[in-house]
Parts: C-alpha cells; structure tokens; sequence
C-alpha cells in the first residue's frame, strides 16, 4: 500500500473516532491509533484566547496556534483559556497553570512551553483532575529535567526499520504528513523535543543532498510542536559523499568538508540540533581506523557545529572481540579522554554496560564521568523482551537506574534518549500495550521522579478507559511485567541468553560458526559442572567491579551481599550455594523461571476478566499478544533449565512442574528472520 494510502486511511480513522466519541466503548472498533490523545471532540465553543501582549511580541505563532487548535477542539469546559507567553513566566520549556477570577492562564517564557501547558490541561481533563487546579489561589508549575528529550529511530533510507517491531518507517523512503503531525503531536504531548531520524548503523546517503531536502520536509513538520530533527551520521562519509581519499579527522580537507557539509544542512534546516554517532563498534567506521581517538573524532564534528549550536552525540557503545570483559570495555575506552571532549559533545551511554538487557546493573560509565557531559540511552523498542508480541511495562526498569543515578551520580545530567518502538502501523508500535513505553519514556524524560504506578494509572485512564474494573487489575498486571520476563527469560543476573542476531527466544547454548565469541551466550552464562554466571570480581574475575563507585563496588563484589537479582552477573555461583531463603542457587533458578510462567499465564487471566470494559478490537488483538507471551514463557524456562540441568546434574524441585518442550527438539528448533521484522507467531513452539 503506498503512503499516501496509508495516511488517508490513518486520517478517516482519526475522524470516524472523533464522530463516534459519545458511543460505548465496547460498540465499536478501535485501531489503537488515536494512542493517549483519545479526548473527547468538543461541542461547545471553547473560550480560548492569546493576550494581547503575546499576541502583539510573539513571533513564532505557529505554536500558539497549535496550542488554540487543540483547546478549541478539546476543551470541554465553560472556563476561558488565556494563553500567555512572558519573560517572567517559567522558562527551559516550564510552564505554569494558574486558575483565577474564573479563568485559566497558562503561560511561559516560551511558545512550546505553553503547548506544554495546554496538553498538560487537557490531561488533566481526561484524568479527571481538574479539581486540583480549580481552587482559589492554585498554582502549578512544571519544568522538564533533561533539556534535551530524544527519540533515536533506528530507521534505514529504504524504509526498514532495524530492530523494528511495527512496520516500515515514518520517514524513509516517503512519509505521509497526516501521520508525521499526528506523530508531533503526540511527542510534544509528552514533552520529547528532539528525533534522529535514522539508525545508528547509518547509511552515508543520508548526507547527500537529496536526503536533506526530505530531512528539511519532515523538520518544517516537526518544528511547530518544539521539535528539532537530528541525524545519525556515518563517519566515512567524507569519503563516500564527498570523494576524498580519507576520513580521516585530523585532516585538513576533511575537517573542510564536515564544516561545508553542516554549513548546506543549516542554511536548509536553520534549528538542526545535530549530529548521533556510532563510530569504531560493531563493524562501523570511526576515528580508530586512522590511529586517532573518539575524542578527535567528535571534537571534529562539534567545531564544525558549533558556529551554529549544534551539538554531538557521540555512543559509547564499544566492544571489541579481543577485549577481555565486554562489560569493561566501554569505560576501559572511553574513561582516559574523560574532560577532552569539546562542551558541545555529550557522550551517549546506554542504561547498561552490555546491551538493553532485561536487566542490568547501571553502566559503570555514566556514573564515573565527571568533565564530559554524558546521557542515558533507553531502549523503548523491545529488542531482548519479546518485540511488540510480549507485554512488558519498561518504566520499573527505567526506574531502577533512575534510582541508582539519583543515589550514586551528583553531577547533574541534562539529556535523555529513547530507541524509539514507533512505525507505520495503525497502533503506532505494533501492540496496544507498547504504546506504554512509548509514553513512560516521555513522562520519565520530563520528570524522572514519576512512579510506575503512576504512569501506568495515567496510560491506561487515557488510553483504554477511566473504568477501575479495568485500570486496577491491569495497572498491577503492568507493574509485574518487567519481573516476570526478568524471571522466565534470564533471572538472578542471567545475560544474553537470547537467539543469534534477531534476539527472538532462548539458545543458551546457541554457537554459530565463525562467530565472535562475546556474541555467544557461553560467554557470558560460564555454565559448567561447578556453578552458573560471570565472575566479575576483583579477586578471581575480570575486576569490573572495580569500575563502580564506592560503595557499589563493595556491594558488587561480595557474594553475601551482592543483590541476588545480580548474583550471576558478578558472580560465579556454585550450583549448591545457599541463597538468603536458605535453598540452593539451582533451586532458586528453578523457582524463579517457573515463578515468570505463573505470571505470564496469569496475565492471559487478567486480560480475559476485562474483556468487558474495553472495545473488542483491541482486545482481541492483545489477547492473542499474552496467549503467545505465555507459550514463550514456557519455552524460555523450559530450554534454560533443561540446558543448565545438564550441567548442574540436579533435579527439579518437587515444586516445580515437568517441562513441556523437549532438549533437543528445542535445539534443533531455528527461527528465520532478520533484524527489521516480528517473529511471526504461528511458527513459533
């Protein structure tokens, strides 16, 4: 179906759901593509105003008038709206909501903060809470804590998406500007400010002229509703665009060419933010290549933006085949250039030291870099929990490391980055339930105090519906997700465990030919006769443990105190070992798989009991989504424990049930597909 086709359709649905907003929810269809923003169509004529000093200063109208457009069509309530834009409102994207003399002000320094203001009164309105602002006196204000609020879309020239659980791309080859506006909107509606627009593993056409013009396209889209458009760039480009015989950093010519290069990117897109680099991992090209360091790579780059206050994002994620504790490795390479890069680079790091896993302690980098400005990378996309097929409620998970950075980092952090889980599928991110993520990552983004409860609560009410027989059962059900898949897939500090290259299911004892040997599971579970996991201690192991802060290295490399949800990943643990419940280590692996597939069947129950307060379509939809989370569930604690069994030569527990799969047959089982599709349910055991 070609764009254009697909946007109309997108369009038809989003007024047949504004025409039929009165019906029952249950009477009809619902495609999911409306996400948070399913508000009611008002039928009154909304009292909304701009001040006259605004209206009269302001240059930049088109937000404000987004900021109108959206309370003309959503505000449901007698009450006037004054909109105010003023030097002494809140600044940094703040705004305030002020009730008095029977009207509201929403107000700011800034044209996007008061479109801030004017989504966060409509939430309000759907939540029911506009009691908390409507009495004598009441004052709210807000303000973001990362300035800068990033989704990375890992999204190629041709369309797909690496990766990628929910079609094809937005952006790539052609986009449909129906849906890119309905994809600002809901951004802005949950404060992200800033989209790269391609992957990471980039392609060097993304810099040739034509892409620019199309980049310009989707930026002037963007750009009412406060954000700036990014690109990820491949750093042989100089060579591949541009001709040169190098790529070279510390050369004259090409240090020429990247300061031409941005020179035609700005005078097209005037608020281009800049540039996302992965240099020197995974096969990429970098500054390594010619003898330099990441240092001189970025710092190249961010000379030739920062005439126009752009910046560089430069990865941290770094591995190389011959280093000794993947783990290690991105602070081994990047620690020593630690206050050498320039102020406009920020270097890039994911929440953990190997790669998105279910669960990881908190890379040890982002807690030690004290002279260089550094951010979280968040992955919203699904890559190790189950694509868009398993239900899996990341903001826990998110939280964790909130937790830990707020406990152990002082210095104060001012960007956040997401990998987006976003295509051109009708619900967005190819489920219902992911569009969650999609929504806690934005609220985390502005406010990193927020509870999971909390944001759970607020998703369901706005997406869903307000009725407590649904939102209570399923807001607890969303609050155990991230631990059950922990469980049924790689509990007690268990790692990449997954199936070769597109991460769907377990192969713990998966070895392809040719193979790096820190792609394997064998690296990092160690089984063998005498325990499970990776000694990482300073004492026997890889001393990774080293490069945590005191007291966490303490806390880390002790195995009595050493958190069990940890255990195996800073320790080798001897199969017999006596954990704080006082059974064995086997015993509690045991129990904590079969403890995921009791939650994951229990969570097919649940859906099943809500049956009645949701429409049929949605439903529907993602019950056959948890039937499926549940089979995987079983197929991950089966091929773990029967793989791991044959090395600890232990029963199961008595009260634990008899495995459904098969050893062998699990192994002899290969799913073929890529790194850009969903695994197709049906051909899975």
């Amino acid at each position: 179906m070609e764009q254009n086709e697909v946007g109309k359709m997108f369009f038809l649905r989003m007024i047949l759901c504004i025409c039929f907003s009165f019906v029952t929810v249950t009477s009809f269809a619902d495609d999911g593509s409306r996400l948070w923003l399913r508000m009611q169509q008002n039928t009154n004529d909304a009292k909304v105003v701009i001040d006259r000093k605004t209206r009269k200063n302001n240059d930049f109208k088109p937000t404000l008038e987004i900021a109108v457009n959206e309370l003309k069509n959503f505000w449901n309530s007698n009450v006037p709206v004054i909109l105010s834009v003023s030097k002494d409102a809140p600044a940094s994207d703040g705004y305030s909501l002020k009730y008095r003399n029977g009207k509201i002000e929403i107000s700011s320094a800034s044209t996007v903060g008061v479109l801030y203001g004017s989504y966060t009164l409509l939430r309000m309105q759907q939540l029911d809470k506009l009691g908390q602002l409507m009495k004598k006196g009441v004052s709210i204000e807000d303000f973001p804590t990362f300035s800068l609020r990033m989704l990375n879309h890992w999204d190629n020239p041709d369309g797909t998406v690496e990766r990628g659980y929910a079609g094809k791309s937005l952006f790539w080859p052609q986009f449909d500007k129906q849906r890119i506006i309905e994809y600002a909107r809901a951004n802005a509606s949950i404060g992200i400010n800033a989209v790269v627009l391609n992957n990471v593993n980039a392609k060097t056409a993304m810099l040739e002229t034509s892409m620019l013009r199309q980049t310009k396209e989707i930026a002037d889209i963007l750009r009412p509703y406060g954000i700036r458009v990014c690109l990820s760039v491949n750093f042989a480009s100089p060579k591949a665009v541009g001709g040169l015989a190098t790529a070279d950093p510390l050369d004259a010519k090409v240090r020429r060419w990247w300061k031409d290069k941005v020179d035609e990117i700005y005078s097209m897109i005037p608020d281009f933010c800049g540039f996302l680099v992965k240099a020197n991992s995974e096969g990429e090209p970098g500054p390594m290549d010619y003898g330099r360091t990441h240092a001189d790579g970025a710092n190249m780059l961010a000379e030739a933006l920062k005439p126009h206050d752009g910046i560089v994002v430069w990865r941290a994620f770094v591995y190389s085949a011959t280093g000794d504790d993947r783990a290690s490795q991105a602070y081994d390479e990047f620690m020593p250039f630690d206050g050498m890069f320039e102020d406009n680079v920020t270097i890039q790091i994911k929440n953990g030291p190997i790669d998105f896993q279910p669960r990881e302690p908190v890379s040890p980098l982002l807690l030690s870099m004290k002279k260089t400005d550094v951010m979280p990378e968040l992955q919203i996309t699904q890559e190790y929990l189950g694509e868009s097929i398993h239900a899996v409620f990341l903001a826990p998970m998110w939280r964790e490391m909130f937790d830990v950075l707020q406990k152990y980092k002082k210095d104060k952090m001012d960007a956040i980055a997401g990998v987006a889980n976003i295509g051109n599928s009708i619900n967005w991110c190819g489920s219902d339930m992911a569009q969650a993520n999609w929504f806690a990552f934005g609220r985390l983004a502005w406010n990193p105090d927020l509870s999971s409860q909390q944001i759970a609560d607020d998703f369901l009410r706005l997406t869903f519906t307000s009725d407590n027989r649904f939102v209570e059962p399923v807001k607890n059900m969303m609050l155990k997700e991230r631990e059950a898949a922990v469980d049924y897939m790689m509990p007690m500090g268990l790692h990449h465990l997954f199936a070769a290259g597109h991460h769907y299911g377990p192969e713990p004892w998966c070895q392809p030919e040719g193979w790096r040997e820190d792609w394997m599971p064998k690296y990092y579970h160690k089984a063998d006769k005498r325990g499970l996991g990776f000694d990482r201690t300073a004492e026997t192991g890889s001393g990774n443990v080293n490069q945590y802060p005191d007291p966490l290295k303490n806390i880390y490399g002790n195995i009595a105190s050493c958190p069990e949800i940890l255990l195996l990943w800073f320790h080798h643990v001897d199969w017999h070992f006596k954990m704080s419940n006082g059974d064995i280590m086997w015993n509690n692996l045991c129990h904590a798989y079969d403890a995921g597939v009791r939650n994951a069947e229990d969570f097919v129950k649940i859906w099943n009991d809500v049956k009645p307060y949701i429409d049929e379509q949605r439903w529907t939809f993602q019950m056959k989504r948890y039937q499926r989370q549940a089979k995987d569930a079983w197929w991950w604690r089966d091929a773990c424990l029967l793989y791991f069994q044959t090395f600890s030569q232990k029963p199961f527990p008595d009260d634990v049930p008899p495995c459904r799969h098969n050893l062998q047959e699990l192994m002899d089982f290969h799913l073929d597909m890529d790194n850009y599709s969903v695994a197709d349910m049906d051909l899975l055991p």
